[in-house]
C-alpha cells in the first residue's frame, strides 16, 4: 500500500560526498603537478653528457641556474643580467644559508659564461653548487 500516494516527490537535495570525491581528486593532481613543476628544467638547453652521471635526490627548495648557449641566465623561468643575478644569489644566501644550487648549462655554451656564473655563486658565498650532466650513450 503506498501511503504518501499524494504527496510530491521529495528532492534528494545537495550530496556531499560526489563533491568530496571530486576535490579530493582535484587535490591529488594539484599536488602532483607541482611537484612536477619545481623539477624546472629549460626545454632548449642540451646539458653535456657524462658516463658516471646519476639522478641525484632532489632537495626542496634547490634553485636551478640555467645557462643557455649565449650566456643569458635563467632561474625559475626569468632571465637575468649579471646585477640581478647577483641581488637574487645575495638574497637568497641571506634568507638560506647553505642554500643547494644546480648550475645546468647547455653543451654549446662557452666556458666563460659557465664561470661567469659560478663566480656570482662565489661572491654571494654559495658553495653547495652541483653541476647538472645527461647520460651518456655510449659505453
Amino acid at each position: 500500500m503506498n501511503f504518501r500516494r499524494g504527496l510530491p516527490p521529495e528532492s534528494v537535495g545537495f550530496q556531499l560526498a560526489p563533491m568530496i570525491d571530486v576535490v579530493f581528486l582535484l587535490l591529488c593532481f594539484f599536488v602532483a603537478s607541482q611537484l612536477f613543476a619545481q623539477w624546472e628544467s629549460e626545454i632548449d638547453i642540451q646539458l653535456p653528457t657524462a658516463r658516471s652521471a646519476t639522478t641525484p635526490e632532489r632537495l626542496p627548495g634547490e634553485v636551478i641556474l640555467n645557462v643557455r648557449a649565449d650566456g643569458t641566465v635563467v632561474v625559475s623561468g626569468r632571465t637575468l643580467d649579471a646585477d640581478e643575478l647577483d641581488r637574487l644569489l645575495a638574497r637568497l644566501v641571506e634568507i638560506f644559508p647553505g642554500q643547494p644550487v644546480i648550475l645546468r648549462a647547455d653543451r654549446s655554451t662557452p666556458y666563460q659564461h659557465v664561470i661567469a656564473v659560478i663566480d656570482a655563486c662565489r661572491r654571494a658565498e654559495i658553495w653547495n653548487i652541483a653541476f647538472a650532466t645527461a647520460f651518456s650513450d655510449s659505453p
